[in-house]
C-alpha cells in the first residue's frame, strides 16, 4: 500500500481497497488450534523432541526394558504445566480482545446508530463524546468547541489521500480534496486510537485507519530475550546428551563382549530370540536400550524453571517496599524470563529527566537583555534559597498561580515599569507554546504536552501575561489585566532534529516570529548585530546550567508583510505534498528562522528524586557502572555531581565536545593513553593494599579516578566503525560516563555497543518515549512518571521511582540468580546420582539393560519424590535477608562474575553425582554379599536390593538439599520431610497385596517391603546416607575456612555482630544505672561520619 484513498460514508467505494476491519486479535490460539499449535511450539525445545523420540523407542519391544509410562508421565506433566501457563496467558488476551472489540461507538449510517468497535470500517463517520475512547485513527471533522474544526458536510467531502499505515505516532501526512481545492492534513488533525476525548462535549471524525492504527503498528512482536543461563543450559544439555551416548557405547561394547565370552554358556536355557542373530547385533540393541534407561540424565523437568521465574516475578510485584503510595503505583515484572539476569548487571544506562529527576519543572531564574534575575547579597554573592527566603509578592495580579514562587523582586518592578525587553520576553512565553487552557472550579488550569512548557506559561501568567484562550487562528492573552488577541499565522513545531519551536503572530498589522529552543541552535541563527548580547547571555546561561538548571534561549524577529506572503504561499503548497513533506517543511522553517534577535534565556529547576544519590552510591559499591544518556547539555554535568556520579576527588573529568572526526579521534587517543598509564602505575600499589586490607573497598575505589563527558555531536563521530572500540575502551576505564545532547537513536547505539563488545549484562532505565529504543536493547526498566506510559509499555520491569532500582537488583535480582543457580546445581546432582546407578549395575547384570529400580520409582522420582524440595529451594532460599543484601552491595559481585553456576560448577555437580551414585550402588551391594536376615537366610532377591538403594537415594538427596538450604521456612520443612513421608506412603501402597492382586503386571514389587522390616537393611541405609553426605559436609566446611567467598565473609561478620549485640545491650543497661550523664544528644553507635568527611559515596 503506497497511499490510502478514503471517501466519507462510502463503504462500497472503500471496500474496493480491501482495507482491514477494526477487529483486534492479540491472542494466539482458539479452542481448535490450541492443542496442535501449542504442542508444536513446545516441541521446538530440543529436550521435548528428544523425549518424544525416546517414547517411540520404548514402544519397540526388542530394545525397551522400561514401560512407556516411565517417559510419558513426566513428559505429559511438563507439557501440561507449560500448556496451562500458555492457555492462561492467552485466556486473558482473549478477554481483553473481547472487551475492546465489543465497545460501542456511534456511527453515522442513515442516522446515528450504535456499532461495536469491531464493525467500524475505514471511511465511517463516528461521533465521540466527552471521556470516550477513540475507536480508530480518525480525522477530526468538527467538534463542540466554539472554534472547533468544521470543514464541510460529509456529503460534499470528495476524498482524502494520505500515507499508508505506519508506526510513527508523531507524524501524519495527507491531503483533503474539497470543491476543487486541496487542504493539508497533519498529525494535529488526527485523533489516535487509544486516546480519550477530554474537555470536549462531542466531535465527529472520519475513520482513516481501522485495525492498522498507529497504536497497533507500535505493538509489534516483542523480541525474545534469553538469559545467559538459558544459553549455557542449551550447551550443557548437548554435553549431557554426548555423555549419555558415551555411556551407551561403553555398555553396548560390554554387552557385545559379555555375549561373546559368557552369554553363549546361558543359551541352553536362555536362547537368543529371532531378533538376536549375533553378539554384535545384541550390542547394537543394548545401546538403544541403555539410551532409554539412562534418559533421565537429560533432565526434561529442568524446563519447569519457568515456574520459578514466574514465582520470582510475583515476589517483585508483591514487594511493598517498591510501592509508591503517592501515585498508587506498585512495581511490576512485565516479563518472567529475565529475573536471574537482574543479578548479573554490569552496566546501567539511565536517562536524566524524569528518571533521576522528578520532571516537575519550576521557573527559577532568567536573563533578559543581558540582565540576570537572581538574588545576591551585598557582596554580589548568590544567596542560597531556603524556606525562609522571602518570595516576590504577586498580589497585584488577580489571575496569578498561588503556588508559583520567585525571589528576585527586580523582575516584577521591570514588568510594572513596562520595560520593552521584559514585556517582549513574557509575551513570547505566553504565545510560543502548544498549551491548552482549561477552567476548573473557577481556576485557570494549563494542560501542557511537557512540564517545561507548563512552567514557562505559568511564569508568564504570574508576571502579568496570562494566556487565557486559543482557537486554531487566534490566541488571547491578558497583558497586565488587558485582553489582547493575536492572530496565529503559523506554528513551526518542535522536534528532536530542530530542537526549537516558533510561532508567527500578527497584531495590528505587525508580524513577528517568536522562537524558543536549545541555546546552541538559537545562537547559530542570531543576527550578527547581537553578538555582544549573546556573549553576556552565554555567561548567565553557563551559570544557570552550572547550578543544574534546564535552560532555553528566547529570540524574535520582525517580518515584513510582503516577504511573509511569499513564504506563506510556499508553506501552503508544501503542506499539501504527500511525499517528502517533512524535509521540505524543515527547509522552509530554516529559511524564516534566520537573523533572530536575542531576548534572553530561561532557567527551570528539575529537582532530583528522593534517594537517587544513595542509590547510585550503593550500585557503585556493587561494581555496577552507571552511564547517563541525556538530551540535556551542561545541566547533566551538575546533576552528575548532585547524584554522586561525578565526584570532586576524581583525578580528571574528560569532556569531549569536538565537532570533527579527526578532533574526536585525537581527543579519545589522548585520554586512552592517560587512563592506560594511570592503570599501569597504580597496579603494584593496589595489589599491596588489597593484601593488607582484603575486606576493604579499595579495589572498588581504584576505578574512581576518571569520568568521561561526551556531547551528541562528538558521539556521532565516536560511534564511527573505526573509532567505536576506542570510545568503548576509554569509557570502560572510567567510573562514570555522561553522554549529553544525544538522540534516542544514539542512546540505543551506545547500549548495543557495550552489550555486543563487552559481552556484559546491561540494563537501561528511562521514563519517556525517547527512551524506548534504549529500553528495548536488553533489560529495560520503565519509570511511571510525568511523560506518559510509552517507556513502561516497552519495558521488562517498571516502578515509579529510580531509588527502587537498588532493591530490584541488589535484592530481587541477586536472590533470583542465587536461587536459580542453587536449583540447577542441585538438580543436576540429584539426577546424576539417580541415573548413574544403572550404569554401575550394568557391569553386574551382564549388560542386559535391566533397571535397578522399580519402574514406578523411576516414573515418580523427579515429579513426586524430589520435585517439591527443589522448588522450595528455587523459590524461597536466601543466603542473607533483604536488609543485609542492601547493606553489603559487594555480595552482588558473584553474579557479575558468573561464579555460582558455570561450566566448572556443572562439572563439580556431575562429579559429586557420579560419586554419590557409586556409593549408592556399591555400599548396599557389598553389604548384601555378607548380610543375613534375622532368620539366618541371605538377602538374595533383587527387589530388596532395589528398595534399599531407592530408599537410600531419597534420603540422601533430601538430606543434601536440607544441608544446602540457607533459609528455613515452614514450607521448606513441609516439602523436604513431607517428600520422604510421601515416598514411604507410596512405597507401601504400591507394594501392598491389594494393588498386586488387581494390577499384577504393573506392580510386581511385593516382596521388597519385607526387606524394610529387617534391622540390617536400615543399618545399610544409614551407612549409605552417612558415607554419601559426610564428604560433602567436610568439603564445605574446609572451603568456608580456607577459601571463603564474599558471601561467607559477610555471613561470618553478621554472626559475630549477633553474638556481640547481647553483650553491648548488657553494657548499655549497666551504664544507665550510673549517675554520670553524657553531654551528647545523639547515639554513641558508629555512624557515617567518617564516610561523609572522606568525600566518598
Amino acid at each position: 500500500e503506497k497511499e490510502r484513498r478514503v471517501k466519507a460514508n462510502d463503504r462500497e467505494y472503500n471496500a474496493k481497497f480491501s482495507y482491514a476491519d477494526n477487529r483486534i486479535k492479540t491472542s494466539k490460539y482458539n479452542i481448535f488450534t490450541f492443542l496442535p499449535i501449542n504442542l508444536f511450539e513446545q516441541l521446538q525445545r530440543v529436550a521435548n523432541t528428544y523425549f518424544i523420540v525416546l517414547l517411540i523407542l520404548q514402544l519397540i519391544p526388542q530394545i525397551s526394558s522400561l514401560s512407556w509410562f516411565t517417559t510419558i508421565v513426566p513428559l505429559v506433566l511438563v507439557l501440561a504445566i507449560t500448556a496451562i501457563k500458555d492457555a492462561t496467558d492467552d485466556f486473558f488476551r482473549h478477554k481483553s480482545d473481547k472487551q475492546v472489540n465489543n465497545r460501542q461507538s456511534q456511527v453515522l449510517i442513515s442516522g446515528l446508530q450504535n456499532e461495536k468497535w469491531m464493525h467500524v470500517q475505514v471511511g465511517d463517520i463516528i461521533k465521540l463524546e466527552n471521556n470516550q475512547f477513540v475507536a480508530a485513527d480518525i480525522l477530526l471533522l468538527c467538534s463542540s468547541e466554539p472554534y472547533g474544526l468544521c470543514y464541510i458536510e460529509t456529503s460534499e467531502l470528495d476524498e482524502v489521500i494520505c500515507e499508508p499505515p505506519n508506526n510513527k505516532l508523531d507524524k501524519f501526512t495527507g491531503t483533503l480534496f474539497w470543491r476543487n481545492h486541496k487542504y493539508p492534513l497533519d498529525n494535529e488533525k488526527m485523533l489516535l486510537r487509544g486516546c480519550v476525548l477530554r474537555n470536549t462535549e462531542w466531535c465527529f471524525g472520519m475513520v482513516i485507519f481501522a485495525l492498522q492504527t498507529k497504536l497497533m503498528q507500535n505493538c509489534g512482536k516483542t523480541t525474545f530475550k534469553r538469559t545467559s543461563i538459558d544459553k549455557l543450559m542449551n550447551t550443557l544439555v548437548l554435553w549431557i546428551f554426548g555423555f549419555l551416548v558415551c555411556m551407551g557405547v561403553i555398555l553396548a561394547i560390554g554387552n557385545t563382549v559379555w555375549e561373546s565370552l559368557v552369554g553363549k554358556d546361558f543359551q541352553v536355557f536362555l536362547p537368543f530370540d529371532d531378533s538376536h542373530t549375533n553378539a554384535v547385533f545384541s550390542g547394537f540393541l543394548t545401546f538403544w536400550s541403555y539410551i532409554i534407561i539412562l534418559n533421565t540424565v537429560v533432565p526434561i523437568s529442568l524446563y519447569v524453571v519457568e515456574v520459578l521465574r514466574l514465582g520470582h516475578s510475583y515476589f517483585i510485584n508483591w514487594d511493598r517496599k517498591m510501592y509508591f503510595a503517592a501515585m498508587d503505583t506498585p512495581a511490576e515484572a512485565r516479563t518472567t524470563t529475565l529475573n536471574e539476569e537482574l543479578g548479573q548487571v554490569e552496566f546501567i544506562f539511565s536517562d536524566k529527566t524524569g528518571t533521576l529527576t522528578q520532571n516537575i519543572m519550576v521557573f527559577s531564574k532568567c536573563s533578559i537583555n543581558g540582565q540576570a534575575y537572581d538574588i545576591y547579597d551585598e557582596f554580589q554573592q548568590k544567596v542560597e534559597i531556603t524556606e525562609k527566603t522571602a518570595c516576590v509578592d504577586f498580589s497585584f495580579n488577580p489571575l496569578r498561580d498561588t503556588k508559583f514562587r520567585f525571589y528576585d523582586g527586580r523582575l516584577v518592578e521591570a514588568v510594572k515599569q513596562e520595560d520593552p525587553s521584559v514585556q517582549e520576553f513574557f509575551r513570547l512565553l505566553a504565545l510560543c507554546h502548544t498549551v491548552m487552557p482549561e477552567e476548573k472550579y473557577e481556576n485557570l488550569v494549563y494542560q501542557a504536552q511537557s512540564p517545561d512548557e507548563g512552567a514557562l506559561v505559568t511564569a508568564a501568567r504570574n508576571f502579568g501575561y496570562v494566556f487565557r484562550a486559543r482557537t486554531p487562528e487566534n490566541i488571547t492573552v491578558f497583558e497586565m489585566g488587558q485582553p489582547v488577541t493575536y492572530q496565529l499565522l503559523a506554528i513551526l513545531d518542535f522536534n528532536n532534529v530542530r530542537k526549537r519551536m516558533s510561532v508567527i503572530r500578527n497584531s495590528l498589522g505587525q508580524i513577528k516570529l517568536y522562537c524558543k529552543g536549545a541555546d546552541t541552535i538559537i545562537f547559530e541563527r542570531l543576527d550578527v548585530c547581537g553578538l555582544e548580547l549573546m556573549d553576556i547571555t552565554s555567561e548567565h546561561l553557563n551559570d544557570f546550567a552550572g547550578e543544574g538548571l534546564r535552560t532555553l534561549a528566547l529570540a524574535y524577529k520582525d517580518i515584513e508583510e510582503e516577504y511573509f506572503e511569499v513564504w506563506m504561499k510556499k508553506y501552503i503548497f508544501v503542506s499539501t505534498v504527500i511525499e517528502n513533506r517533512e524535509d521540505q517543511l524543515a527547509a522552509l522553517y530554516e529559511e524564516i528562522e534566520q537573523d533572530l534577535k536575542l531576548l534572553g534565556v530561561t532557567a527551570i529547576e528539575d529537582k532530583l528524586q528522593d534517594g537517587v544519590p544513595e542509590t547510585i552510591a550503593r550500585l557503585n559499591l556493587a561494581d555496577i557502572k552507571i552511564w547517563m544518556l541525556t538530551g540535556d547539555k551542561l545541566t547533566a554535568i551538575n546533576i552528575g555531581y548532585s547524584c554522586n556520579m561525578l565526584q570532586d576527588d576524581m583525578s580528571e573529568v574528560f569532556i569531549i565536545s569536538e565537532n570533527t572526526l579527526l578532533e574526536v579521534q585525537q581527543k579519545l587517543s589522548t585520554k586512552e593513553h592517560i587512563v592506560g598509564l594511570s592503570r599501569v602505575s597504580s597496579a603494584t600499589d593496589v595489589k599491596s593494599d588489597i593484601q593488607l586490607y582484603p575486606d576493604s573497598v579499595f579495589e572498588e575505589a581504584i576505578i574512581a579516578e576518571y569520568a568521561l563527558v561526551i556531547t551528541g555531536d562528538s558521539l556521532a563521530h565516536a560511534l564511527d566503525p573505526g573509532l567505536r572500540l576506542v570510545l568503548l575502551d576509554v569509557a570502560c576505564l572510567c567510573k562514570t560516563v555522561i553522554c549529553c545532547r544525544v538522540t534516542p537513536l544514539q542512546k540505543a547505539q551506545v547500549v548495543e555497543l557495550v552489550k555486543t563488545h563487552k559481552k556484559a549484562v546491561t540494563l537501561a532505565i528511562g521514563d519517556g518515549a525517547n527512551d524506548v529504543s534504549m529500553i528495548k536493547a536488553h533489560i529495560g526498566v520503565g519509570i511511571s512518571g510525568q511523560e506518559g506510559m510509552q517507556a513502561v509499555l516497552s519495558s521488562d520491569y517498571s516502578f515509579a521511582q529510580f531509588r527502587y532500582l537498588q532493591r530490584l537488583l541488589l535484592v530481587h535480582g541477586r536472590w533470583s540468580y542465587f536461587r536459580m543457580c542453587n536449583f540447577l546445581r542441585y538438580f543436576f546432582y540429584k539426577n546424576f546420582s539417580f541415573t548413574l546407578v544403572h550404569f554401575w549395575y550394568g557391569f553386574f547384570c551382564g549388560f542386559s539393560a535391566q533397571t535397578v529400580y522399580d519402574q514406578w520409582f523411576i516414573t515418580l522420582f523427579n515429579i513426586v519424590y524430589t520435585s517439591l524440595p527443589v522448588l522450595a529451594m528455587g523459590l524461597f532460599d536466601q543466603d542473607v535477608n533483604d536488609r543485609n543484601s542492601l547493606r553489603y552491595p559487594s555480595l552482588y559481585k558473584p553474579g557479575q562474575m558468573n561464579l555460582l553456576f558455570n561450566k566448572r560448577q556443572f562439572f563439580l555437580c556431575t562429579l559429586q553425582g557420579l560419586g554419590t551414585s557409586f556409593l549408592l550402588f556399591f555400599i548396599p551391594y557389598g553389604a548384601f554379599c555378607v548380610l543375613l536376615k534375622e532368620d539366618g537366610s541371605n538377602f538374595s532377591d533383587q527387589q530388596a536390593f532395589a528398595v534399599t538403594i531407592a530408599t537410600s537415594l531419597v534420603i540422601v538427596v533430601s538430606v543434601q538439599i536440607g544441608y544446602d538450604m540457607h533459609y528455613w521456612t515452614a514450607i521448606n520443612h513441609l516439602f523436604i520431610w513431607g517428600s520422604i513421608a510421601v515416598y514411604f506412603a507410596i512405597l507401601f501402597a504400591m507394594q501392598s497385596n491389594g494393588i498386586f492382586g488387581v494390577f499384577t503386571s504393573y506392580f510386581p514389587f511385593v516382596t521388597s517391603r519385607n526387606a524394610l522390616s529387617e534391622l540390617n537393611v536400615w543399618l545399610v541405609i544409614l551407612l549409605t546416607t552417612v558415607v554419601c553426605v559426610v564428604p560433602g559436609l567436610v568439603v564445605s566446611f574446609l572451603r568456608v575456612d580456607l577459601f571463603p567467598t564474599e558471601t561467607d565473609k559477610q555471613v561470618r561478620h553478621l554472626q559475630l555482630r549477633k553474638r556481640q549485640e547481647p553483650q553491648e545491650q548488657s553494657l548499655r543497661r549497666v551504664r544507665r544505672t550510673s549517675s554520670r550523664r553524657s553531654a551528647y544528644a545523639f547515639s554513641h553507635q558508629q555512624g557515617y561520619g567518617e564516610l561523609i568527611t572522606s568525600g566518598r559515596n
